[in-house]
């Protein structure tokens, strides 16, 4: 923004509770500049208990749009006048667009996952997928790709009814098949090799790895994996993980949850301004907010 904040100047945010750590003013502030756009991007810390509050603010203050992240993405499903199918399905809204005072809520969460996939030259159409973990990032990203065209969706989680509760939503929602394994315990691995060398992509959705947590990942046979398999990890920070190192060095294509985090804000400024993403400005931010972390 080259004249700075002025009468003129959009304001799009970010409610959470915490947001003091979050990428997102780094990712869109670095956008809107190269954009050349009179757009603005700030943090609001917002408590559960002031949700509705600040959800009718954006309409009072005319904000472009928000993001959504913990502990409101699903809290503000009700609060809002329209959602996505991504947003229906997912139960969870990461991205709220204000299009004239009506709020319309979507979940660019599992559509970024896809973009970053298909820019490691992945298609997910009849193939195999073994998630390991069941929670929120699991949920989107299961239902995304079998809008896609997945072949299979296999899950493995360390509450089983977990698992179990997901693979049936996702399953009556989209009609994929899926198929439940034990989760791996480490001393006694109870993940089938078999299930492992069949999957064509493995998604790391738990936090196991992530900074500063650097030397944890899911106890597995990491010899199993191939060149021509797929390891994506959802965990960003770091760039690189134990999961995706091992992985890697067995052959698999190492896929870093930063081109999630990437294109899933790519979607969002998209969606509230209506230009195309500067994709490679993005990632640069994005890149060098992680080496200050």
């Amino acid at each position: 923004m080259a004249g700075g904040i002025n009468g003129r100047t959009k304001i799009c945010g970010i409610f959470g509770r915490p947001v003091e750590h979050t990428f997102s003013p780094a990712l869109h502030n670095a956008a809107f500049a190269a954009a050349g756009l009179d757009y603005a991007y700030v943090p609001f810390e917002v408590s559960p208990g002031s949700l509705a509050a600040a959800v009718e603010a954006i309409r009072a203050l005319g904000l472009a749009g928000v993001n959504v992240t913990i502990p409101h993405k699903e809290a503000v499903l009700p609060l809002l006048d329209g959602l996505s199918d991504e947003a229906e399905l997912t139960g969870a809204v990461n991205t709220i667009i204000n299009r004239s005072g009506y709020l319309y809520g979507d979940n660019t969460d599992g559509k970024g996952y896809l973009r970053a996939l298909k820019e490691a030259g992945f298609d997910p159409a009849d193939r195999t997928v073994l998630f390991l973990g069941a929670g929120g990032a699991a949920r989107a990203v299961a239902v995304q790709l079998a809008l896609a065209g997945a072949g299979k969706l296999v899950f493995a989680n360390r509450t089983a009814a977990r698992a179990s509760g997901l693979s049936r939503f996702v399953a009556e929602k989209t009609g994929v098949r899926v198929e439940l394994v034990s989760w791996p315990d480490g001393a006694d691995d109870k993940l089938p090799e078999q299930t492992l060398a069949e999957a064509d992509l493995v998604v790391q959705a738990t936090s196991l790895g992530m900074s500063p947590n650097v030397n944890e990942t899911v106890p597995l046979p990491f010899e199993v994996f191939r060149p021509g398999q797929v390891a994506s990890d959802l965990v960003y920070n770091p760039v690189e993980t134990l999961f995706l190192k091992k992985a890697g060095q067995a052959g698999a294509t190492a896929v870093s949850g930063l081109g999630m985090l990437l294109h899933q804000g790519a979607l969002a400024f998209e969606l509230w301004t209506g230009v195309p993403a500067p994709l490679e400005v993005m990632r640069e931010a994005l890149v060098k907010e992680l080496s200050n972390r």
